[in-house]
């Protein structure tokens, strides 16, 4: 369930000429970014990720309720993952071609056997390139493992076609419980955090500056209080982020590590998010959105 945002989206029209210098900050207050140290992820595990398919489908569809009046074209699912979002996607432009972009073999797998896209590409979105102008680029929750948004946002807004939008929603969770514990649990295990996740987030104020020259922008951020089901054995919140912002850690660590590591993590959160008399747990989470659409001409 989505709490009430008390900043509503911004609605910005076309600014000056320029953007003005902003730092390189990251997440939430973050002075740089964060640099991962261990080889590459493996492959993302369908089954793990969409445990919380319910949870993790809300703010996908309260950014396709964004998404106002589009150009003649197609739509492209950038980090479609599973497939999960694409069902929405059909209902709302069930003529447009649509495309299902992602990197992972075993979520594009998932997405094919769907059938729901007309195509599906295997590709890094850090250097994808559409082969037609499409009216929508859509992503949601991807776009954070994607280093350099000073390049690769306005690369993507440089693909849309006339008056075509680009709709992101990215995790902002990085200070957070959730999100520090995993560090802290290595710290516990090895006496140093060895692994790091590379989230590759701006402030807010950073995608305002970037964005707000190049069209009509909405811009805002919401905090989820999300109802975690109870689970025999395992704290909720620990099965969320396993998945995702915690999954290069457990990659890192070897089998007679990983239990030592989800114990330590996991007297992290019992902490942080108590767990409730039934089990279950309320665990907020913010994120964040924008739209940009080209203006005319």
């Amino acid at each position: 369930m989505a709490a009430w945002s008390p900043n509503p989206p911004l609605n910005v029209n076309k600014a000056g000429p320029s953007v003005r210098p902003f730092s390189f900050r990251w997440g939430m207050g973050l002075s740089r970014p964060l640099m991962i140290k261990s080889k590459k992820m493996n492959d993302w595990n369908p089954q793990s990720y969409g445990r919380f398919a319910d949870v993790r489908l809300q703010p996908a569809l309260d950014l396709l309720g964004a998404v106002q009046g589009l150009p003649d074209g197609g739509v492209v699912d950038l980090g479609c993952g599973s497939g999960a979002v694409a069902p929405a996607l059909r209902h709302r432009w069930p003529a447009r071609p649509m495309v299902g972009v992602d990197d992972s073999a075993a979520m594009l797998a998932r997405a094919q056997a769907a059938g729901t896209y007309d195509r599906i590409e295997q590709a890094d979105i850090a250097h994808w390139q559409a082969e037609v102008p499409p009216a929508l680029i859509y992503s949601n929750a991807a776009l954070q493992w994607v280093p350099e948004h000073l390049r690769l946002i306005p690369a993507l807004v440089g693909q849309l076609a006339p008056e075509g939008t680009l709709a992101v929603q990215m995790p902002m969770q990085h200070a957070a419980p959730s999100h520090l514990a995993w560090a802290e649990a290595e710290r516990a295990v090895y006496g140093t955090a060895r692994t790091q996740t590379a989230l590759h987030v701006l402030l807010p104020e950073g995608y305002f500056d970037l964005l707000s020259p190049l069209g009509t922008l909405r811009l805002w951020q919401t905090e989820y209080l999300q109802h975690l089901p109870a689970a025999d054995g395992a704290h909720p919140v620990r099965l969320f982020t396993e998945s995702t912002f915690g999954k290069p850690f457990l990659d890192a660590a070897k089998p007679d590590e990983k239990a030592q590591l989800i114990a330590a993590y996991e007297r992290a959160m019992a902490k942080a998010y108590p767990v409730r008399a039934d089990g279950t747990v309320l665990f907020p989470f913010r994120r964040l959105f924008f739209t940009l659409r080209l203006d005319q001409g």
